[in-house]
């Protein structure tokens, strides 16, 4: 069957030789394609309709057929008939979305099949098209031409070490630009502007990771309350770019269009040395659950493309959208492949981000497993040795959190940083400032700074990891210091959706505020998070907006397009621009230190290239106690990173953390090996970056935060 299926490759294939169609299905009993193409001179609603009956090869889940006379503009759907009961939902007069479409479009106009030289498929099909022209709006499938001329523009292939990714929604980021033309703003060429590439390239951007660009749906729910799904983690199709992120001239001009303009960024992006990763949901799809909207898969072989109860009645779902695919069946294991790698191979994206990774990886029997052929696939496949493979390495069913698990060449979002730095620089000082003394030592943060071995074990090292301190799901940098509870009112929820466990301190105030001092202590805390997540081991994620202020008025769920869904803020306002230059700096001092960036982790009494030596100090400048690490008094740290050579020359660098709302005094480690040290960066303002300080010299900080020095 293997074999079948590589000879006939599904979706259209037109070449110079005959075209021909094929989809795979194991419990069809007939298929037939309509293809509708517009006359001479004749309107969208003349199209007449073409039938391409397809046959199934023997002994195989292959279905078939020559169309000739297909070219790309032209618009099909598939109707599919089986049998009836568990798990099956045939419907011989519903049209039915190509699970390889390369264009999705939305419409409302169907071919009248009334002619004279109709197909003799069978009347189910006329009648189909009947119907569907009754029932307004639907999705259908476009075939596209596909070329495009690359300019001997190749992906830049940054090392992971160097790796620093920006996570964007196509429409938020470029909304509010007015350096980007307005019919281009929210658009993926929006994002290709010199505006936004220079942004990009201010604040060390090496890596834009876009939200699901994969053509998508919203849900009915919010379709019933008039609004719009913001995010795109409801997918219709695999392979088609989401056309509303197109610009009106290419959307004007149809799937073909979007597909060059999508391609078009990513050329101009890797002009500019930039990578683009894609946020990819192939977890689950927008036909929701059991009496959802059927629009491809669930109509065409259900019964092995989803997860299943044992008695066949409901959905198994690891996802809470509705349905999980089943990727312990070749064919559905097959479509996640293929699309990889039409995106990496055919459009040249260099990475992709896996939604809910875990729920890929359940076997027949849902249980996770770490050798899944699914992830050995991804991980070997020779047309995806190049790309970048992040895994959000849980999902919602039975022993669905998984950090750690998924093995070589697999780098996973780790929330465990996130929680842990979060609960470090703000709610512990929340609590001393309640208190008089924050619940928890500096021993977690340490472990944090240094890649979580804890989770990744040697093989793997430090750049298994995703650092990050927000996300697209979540509160935004300014919100994380300025609410101590979600405000998700306009999500209609009443409240109820979005977490609870945020670890946010607003300083104070809740919400926005004009009090200076509340302001000033909220910038710093935002310098502290940024601080330790661009001077930790591992790759750090940046949320697109958190380096302008970005807000979204306490919503920490903001997946629906309302009043909260704020664009990134493109003003010259104060903060904005501080808060950018910070960015940047500490994105320079990350490229200048490979010490702050290890490849490996250290093994104790061996020469590691790649590693740091990691040398504790404390607030004395002596050697780090035990009772330093724990005791939630002490709250400040020193550590002298060295790295051991392999690709750049040797460096070192100091970090100074304190973690208090007190005043301290801290001496600077004194080594025989170190003349002096020198300020880079602090998250405190007006520091002197300039004198060398002599080692054993006092350092006072003032408050919490983080001080960067390098070394003479």
């Amino acid at each position: 069957m293997r074999q079948t299926a590589i000879d006939h490759v599904p979706g259209f294939v037109l070449g110079d030789g005959a075209a021909r169609f094929t989809v795979r299905s194991a419990t069809a009993t007939s298929v037939l394609l309509v293809v509708e193409r517009p006359g001479a001179g004749q309107r969208q609603d003349q199209e007449q309709p073409t039938w391409f009956p397809l046959e199934r090869l023997p002994d195989s889940d292959v279905w078939t057929a020559e169309t000739p006379g297909v070219r790309p503009g032209d618009r099909y759907h598939l109707l599919v008939d089986g049998p009836a009961g568990p798990r099956h939902d045939f419907d011989p007069a519903r049209p039915l979305l190509d699970p390889y479409a390369r264009g999705i479009v939305r419409t409302g106009e169907h071919a009248d099949p009334a002619r004279e030289d109709a197909d003799p498929a069978g009347d189910a099909a006329a009648d189909a098209t009947v119907a569907a022209s009754a029932t307004g709006p639907r999705w259908t499938s476009v075939v596209v031409d596909d070329s495009f001329d690359w300019g001997g523009v190749v992906k830049p292939l940054t090392p992971l070490d160097r790796t620093v990714v920006y996570e964007a929604n196509v429409r938020t980021l470029t909304a509010a630009n007015p350096a980007v033309p307005e019919h281009l703003r929210g658009t993926y060429a929006g994002i290709a502007h010199e505006s936004t590439i220079a942004h990009l390239h201010r604040i060390g951007v090496t890596t834009l990771e876009l939200l699901p660009v994969h053509a998508f749906d919203t849900e009915r729910w919010l379709h019933e309350a008039g609004r719009e799904n913001a995010w795109g983690y409801n997918t219709l199709g695999f392979f088609a770019p989401h056309a509303a992120y197109a610009s009106p001239d290419a959307r004007a001009a149809g799937p073909s269009a979007v597909l060059r303009e999508f391609k078009g960024m990513v050329r101009l992006l890797h002009a500019a040395g930039i990578q683009v990763v894609l946020d990819v949901v192939y977890n689950h799809t927008a036909e929701e659950g059991l009496g959802g909207p059927t629009t491809s898969l669930r109509g065409i072989d259900g019964a092995n493309r989803y997860r299943w109860t044992d008695d066949g009645t409901a959905y198994y779902d690891t996802t809470g959208c509705g349905n999980t695919l089943d990727t312990s069946v070749e064919a559905t294991a097959d479509l996640i492949v293929d699309s990889l790698v039409y995106w990496a191979r055919e459009v040249q994206v260099d990475g992709f981000r896996f939604d809910l990774m875990a729920a890929l990886a359940r076997d027949a029997h849902h249980a996770f497993d770490p050798a899944h052929p699914l992830l050995e696939r991804i991980r070997n496949h020779p047309d995806l040795q190049d790309t970048l493979v992040i895994a959000e390495p849980w999902d919602v069913g039975p022993d669905g959190w998984k950090t750690g698990s998924f093995g070589a060449r697999t780098s996973e979002w780790n929330d465990g940083f996130r929680n842990t730095v979060r609960q470090f620089w703000l709610t512990d000082i929340a609590e001393e400032r309640r208190n008089g003394a924050p619940a928890t030592g500096i021993g977690a943060l340490a472990g944090a700074l240094t890649g979580s071995r804890h989770l990744f074990d040697t093989t793997r090292g430090p750049l298994a990891g995703i650092n990050f301190v927000t996300a697209h799901d979540g509160f935004t940098l300014l919100d994380l210091v300025s609410y101590d509870g979600k405000h998700n009112e306009a999500n209609g929820e009443e409240n109820r959706d979005g977490s609870n466990d945020n670890r946010s301190f607003n300083h104070g105030i809740e919400g926005d505020t004009a009090d200076r001092g509340v302001r000033a202590a909220r910038g710093r805390s935002m310098r502290n998070l940024l601080a330790t997540l661009m001077l930790s081991a591992g790759v750090p994620m940046l949320t697109a907006g958190d380096e302008r202020s970005r807000s979204q008025h306490g919503n920490n769920n903001a997946y629906v397009v309302s009043e909260d869904l704020t664009p990134v803020d493109w003003s010259d306002h104060d903060d904005a621009e501080a808060m950018t230059d910070a960015v940047a700096a500490l994105a320079r001092l990350r490229a200048a230190h490979p010490a702050l960036r290890p490849t490996r982790f250290g093994v104790e009494g061996q020469e590691t290239p790649g590693a740091s030596r990691m040398s504790w100090y404390g607030p004395d400048g002596q050697p780090m106690t035990v009772a330093g690490w724990d005791q939630p008094i002490h709250r400040a740290l020193q550590y002298f990173a060295e790295s051991t050579p392999e690709h750049e020359p040797y460096d070192r660098v100091l970090v100074v953390v304190h973690g208090s709302g007190r005043t301290r005094d801290l001496t600077l480690p004194v080594r025989e090996d170190v003349l002096g040290y020198r300020l880079a960066w602090s998250s405190e303002k007006h520091r002197d970056h300039e004198r060398l300080r002599p080692a054993g010299q006092v350092f006072t900080a003032y408050g919490p935060g983080i001080h960067v020095f390098e070394i003479a």
